[in-house]
């Protein structure tokens, strides 16, 4: 019953997501494209959609101090890692590179799939690719390693 209850509240905070994103323009890639030059036509308006969503993450943040264990689930999920290292940093640049050239991130490209945008399935395809490749040459690296 509690993966039911789990799944229930996973998906309604996926559709909540995709709302938000819909209504504050997130899948539009030229507003987004707008935002991030701010050399011309800067465009602000998606500001109050990053400042959003840093009220929801502090408010999640609280609560997660304040409740002994998520409604749903026996423990909270909190990431263990806490290292700045290479991968990290190569993965936030090629992120960034990726929203500043085609406006598209992962959760909005998704989400336009579903409202008709072709262009994000181009985009979802290289996400698919470059995921693939990375996976593929983690493998190889584990496989070489002369410590096995």
């Amino acid at each position: 019953m509690l993966a039911i209850a789990r799944n229930i509240a996973a998906m309604a905070c996926g559709i909540i997501f995709s709302l938000g994103l819909i209504l504050g323009g997130m899948l539009n890639p030229s507003n987004v494209l707008a935002f991030l030059d701010i050399s011309e036509n800067w465009n602000p308006s998606l500001a109050f959609v990053l400042g959003g969503a840093v009220c929801v993450t502090f408010c999640g943040i609280w609560l997660q101090k304040h409740l002994s264990h998520p409604l749903f689930d026996t423990n909270f999920q909190i990431p263990t890692a806490r290292q700045i290292d290479g991968p990290l940093i190569a993965g936030s640049c090629l992120f960034g590179l990726g929203w500043g050239l085609v406006g598209f991130c992962p959760g909005p490209a998704i989400a336009s799939i579903f409202i008709g945008q072709s262009q994000s399935m181009i985009f979802l395809l290289g996400l698919v690719a470059g995921t693939m490749a990375f996976s593929y040459q983690k493998y190889v690296r584990q496989c070489l390693r002369p410590d096995r």
